[in-house]
């Protein structure tokens, strides 16, 4: 009968917040194709040595191996599959060598590795599949591949596409994944067989494969989250990042190229080294790319980003709120007016984090002042503001921040909002993901359950909402669960718990 070792759930923020090492693999190998769940043994495979391998069932352990010598895999024996050993498996392994003694215990584990469904029965589960790099296509362009996967080793995979006759085989495979290269827009699943008289497998969930005009845009971010202004800073780093491999990227303000420094990590992405004294305009920066050096065609420009910077030189403007920057009602608008001693120039409104300055809004004006909107405000935009400028016109002389005023607001912090992307009960095994739905960008987002005090999950996101998630729900996982969000460095605000979701699961 499985049990819960000493006490501990197998939570998903465990697994998440302490993870000491790389996901491990499990694989199913039958005995024989032809008869899969006569004789059915799992391999948990990891890239390090280690001593240890737990199996889990269903989300409770199972089994649990202390070898003498640290290997790369260990075999856990099922034997015929029936009503009593069927089920949803993972495993973890323990990390060698040992981490601190005073962390938890299971800081000690690495992150629970892929499920394995093990039915007994026909027809098979289904695979696992999903687009790579992208879910669409561009006319001329390079094609994409539908991936799929099962855990089971030796099988034949087969592509179909909604609405043509016929089957089709993979174009490369390596360790159990199997490549469909796509070169039209439809949808597609996948399913496999363990021998050539034996019945397809369930297919996989759709993979829809679009088809765009042009390629899909890139993200143009700052390397931090968010923008801060130092005295005499001279370089800002910008990150382009492409949705798939490109041969060349472009940085651009407007419609000019511009010549930076440049370093690509990765295929997919550039990082631009900016040197502010070397800008002839403050106009917003985008990005853009193209698959191969000698096409024409080039992706949709990125969402455009903006700096500011000041080399202190000049005199301080005056900032004031309207109304009184003092208790405030949730949910008003308050102006913060910048006034400066001169004209044509450009504000920013900047807020005190810990322990730096960064900036949440940028103005031009052709006038001395620049008016700056916060909408529906609540009590996480409570705190220290002050304002700058600059020139619009080289060599972009910049003044010292204005004395800070003090934003207070009243009443409770806003709550977030947490959706169960399920319906019913869950079934034993599976995952229950939720989408947490915040007020704010920049935050890192938590699932808490009623009675515990540590995360079950966490996600840092840049938008106001994140994906949450138990990834392997077991009878040990009933019970409400709520979320929360905190701001990321430098600021410290913390929300409201929001309304509580229940999680039921199958007896």
């Amino acid at each position: 009968m499985p049990t819960i070792v000493g006490g501990v759930t197998l939570g998903p923020g465990n697994a998440l917040l302490l993870d000491s090492g790389s996901e491990p693999q499990l694989l199913a190998e039958p005995q024989s194709l032809l008869e899969p769940w006569a004789n059915l043994t799992l391999v948990c495979a990891v890239d390090l040595p280690t001593k240890v391998f737990q199996l889990i069932q269903n989300g409770w352990f199972l089994n649990q191996v202390q070898l003498e010598t640290p290997v790369l895999s260990y075999r856990f024996s099922l034997g015929a599959i029936t009503s009593n050993n069927s089920g949803v498996y993972r495993c973890r392994c323990g990390v060698e060598p040992p981490v601190d003694s005073h962390l938890p215990a299971l800081s000690k584990w690495t992150m629970l590795s892929n499920a394995v469904e093990v039915t007994g029965k026909q027809p098979l589960p289904p695979p696992s599949a999903h687009a790579d790099p992208v879910s669409w296509i561009t006319p001329g362009g390079l094609p994409v591949y539908v991936m799929c996967r099962v855990a089971m080793q030796g099988v034949t995979y087969l592509l179909r596409q909604e609405g043509v006759d016929g089957f089709q085989k993979p174009d490369v495979q390596h360790k159990g994944t199997a490549g469909f290269l796509i070169y039209k827009p439809g949808n597609y699943s996948c399913s496999y067989l363990t021998h050539a008289a034996g019945e397809p497998s369930e297919p996989s969930a759709i993979v829809t494969i679009k088809m765009y005009a042009t390629q899909a845009p890139p993200i143009l971010c700052l390397m931090g989250n968010y923008l801060m202004i130092y005295p005499q800073k001279t370089f800002e780093t910008l990150a382009c990042k492409a949705p798939r491999n490109a041969a060349e990227f472009q940085l651009r303000q407007g419609g000019k190229v511009l010549k930076v420094q440049e370093f690509s990590p990765t295929r997919d992405a550039i990082l631009y080294y900016v040197n502010l004294k070397e800008l002839d305009n403050q106009g917003p920066f985008t990005c853009r790319y193209r698959m191969h050096k000698y096409m024409h065609v080039w992706s949709e420009d990125s969402k455009p980003i903006e700096l500011m910077w000041s080399d202190g030189s000049l005199p301080a403007p005056v900032l004031t709120a309207e109304p009184s920057s003092q208790n405030l009602e949730p949910g008003s608008m308050v102006q913060l007016r910048c006034t400066a001693p001169k004209t044509g120039l450009r504000f920013g409104l900047q807020r005190q984090g810990q322990p730096d300055l960064v900036v949440v809004q940028m103005l031009n004006s052709s006038g001395t002042e620049a008016v700056f909107e916060l909408h529906n405000v609540s009590t996480i935009d409570s705190g220290n503001y002050s304002c700058i400028y600059m020139d619009q016109a080289p060599p972009f002389s910049g003044s010292v921040s204005s004395e800070p005023l003090e934003l207070r607001v009243n009443g409770p912090p806003p709550k977030p909002r947490l959706e169960a992307l399920w319906k019913g009960p869950v079934h034993l095994g599976h995952e229950a993901i939720f989408k947490c739905h915040g007020h704010v960008p920049r935050v890192s987002m938590e699932l808490v359950r009623e009675g515990f005090k540590t995360p079950f999950w966490m996600a840092s996101t840049r938008s106001t909402s994140a994906y949450l998630k138990l990834p392997m729900v077991g009878l040990q996982h009933v019970g409400n669960y709520s979320c929360r969000y905190t701001a990321l460095p430098p600021f410290t605000f913390e929300s409201g718990i929001s309304d509580p979701v229940e999680v039921m699961v199958e007896d």
